[in-house]
């Protein structure tokens, strides 16, 4: 099965936490602060591994979780760092942020990268916090917490030539006779409804990769029938070979059928009708296709007098292997790859700081007879430093009373008692000046 969009959630390693330790060694009274600094938690990278064809490993796996950081140790040893998280993608995998739509990478490249999820800093241990006035600080920091976040994967098909064209023209058929694919065949409109590979050996040293893609219909640039599924496939190609049946099956034009199939083309992504194209004029072994050849020739070269159209029966085998030659020579020609303009650079997630004033802001709100406090700087604090110390609690204290919070709640009728929450912490408001 051919899977290639996938769901999952990933998250980096949260940092170890610091330690609060001291200096206990013979002979060295007073030995002062000993605690180590924790490790880095790891990152989840995504890396593109060329032996991957699909994302059918991620149907079943879709949490990436690195691991935590180590904690800090004493004789100020520092907790070592986690070992990142590498995924294996396959090439030619979008990465598509899903809170904000915003397209993370495009990865084409084996051994090419990204970091989608940076592990937490570990937190400092107390020999970090001690200073002329506190030599034997008793105050240490938990580990940052891991980015976390939903990433939308989608694979965009890396083939050097893609067959389009309407639904039950032959397309799967032929690709099953110069390969060693085998795509379902069916004589029913959407027999393929997922992109089939197959290597194919043009018979003189020369081989490539063609895809059988799912059948076009009018207004697939909007997303009608297969839509988008089908067509971001087809940036990835290199050259287009466009199927038509000959033989007007269903009473259709084939000059119409070859019209409407560029029209969705160009009007999906510009530079797909740029792409080099040869028109594969099949099933020629039914008796009315000749004549429908003639009109056909004589029409399209009125619009396109370069393009190339080569007749061919798929089912009889009738000039296919011209049909190959003829595409190895156009690959010898152009680029090995394929540029997009609207992929952007690789870039990391972007990390949102702080300014000055945004730093010391806060709010202040009632919950019946409790204060809520709503503050991002002093929200971060409570997460990274560890409250189990007077030390901690006064550090806490300090920062308050600087940001004006302490003043702010007396005016609005806190008193000694009052109950005061910021985030899941709750205490009472003092007024005692030795608190600080």
């Amino acid at each position: 099965m051919f899977v290639d969009k996938a769901k999952v959630y990933v998250k980096g390693g949260d940092g170890g936490d610091g330690l609060v330790a001291f200096r206990r060694e013979k002979y060295v009274p007073e030995g002062g602060p000993g605690g180590g600094d924790g490790g880095n938690g790891g990152d989840v990278i995504f890396k593109v591994d060329e032996g991957l064809r699909t994302l059918m490993d991620f149907r079943y796996q879709r949490h990436f979780k690195a691991k935590r950081g180590i904690k800090g140790r004493n004789k100020t040893q520092h907790g070592a760092n986690a070992e990142d998280l590498i995924v294996r993608i396959p090439p030619g995998t979008v990465l598509i942020d899903d809170d904000t739509g915003e397209m993370l990478a495009d990865l084409t490249h084996h051994g090419q990268q990204l970091v989608v999820a940076k592990g937490g800093r570990g937190g400092r241990g107390n020999t970090r916090f001690a200073t002329a006035n506190n030599t034997a600080p008793e105050i240490a920091e938990n580990g940052e917490e891991g980015e976390e976040r939903y990433i939308v994967m989608e694979l965009k098909v890396m083939a050097d030539v893609g067959l389009v064209g309407f639904p039950s023209v032959g397309k799967s058929t032929l690709l099953s006779v110069v390969s060693g694919a085998k795509p379902k065949i069916g004589a029913y409109h959407f027999t393929t409804i997922t992109p089939n590979l197959g290597v194919v050996d043009a018979g003189d040293g020369r081989s490539f990769v063609m895809a059988d893609l799912p059948g076009l219909i009018e207004g697939a640039h909007e997303g009608v029938g297969l839509g988008h599924e089908f067509l971001r496939h087809v940036e990835r190609t290199r050259i287009i070979i466009h199927v038509v049946d000959m033989a007007g099956s269903e009473d259709r034009d084939p000059y119409e059928d070859w019209v409407k199939i560029n029209d969705e083309l160009k009007l999906y992504n510009i530079d797909l009708s740029d792409r080099p194209q040869i028109v594969a004029a099949n099933k020629m072994d039914m008796p009315e296709s000749a004549e429908n050849l003639v009109s056909f020739i004589e029409r399209v070269k009125e619009v396109k007098p370069d393009i190339e159209i080569m007749p061919i029966s798929s089912l009889t085998r009738q000039g296919v292997q011209e049909l190959l030659y003829r595409a190895a020579d156009m690959l010898d020609k152009i680029s090995q790859e394929v540029v997009i303009e609207e992929v952007p650079v690789i870039k990391e997630k972007k990390v949102y700081k702080l300014s000055k004033d945004e730093d010391n802001s806060f709010t202040i709100t009632r919950d019946n007879d409790a204060y809520i406090v709503h503050s991002v700087k002093i929200e971060r604090m409570l997460k990274r430093i560890q409250m189990n110390s007077h030390e901690a609690i006064l550090k806490l204290a300090r920062t308050m009373r600087y940001m004006g919070i302490d003043e702010e709640l007396r005016k609005r009728g806190a008193v000694e008692g009052t109950i005061v929450r910021i985030a899941d912490f709750e205490f009472e408001f003092v007024e005692s000046s030795s608190y600080y």
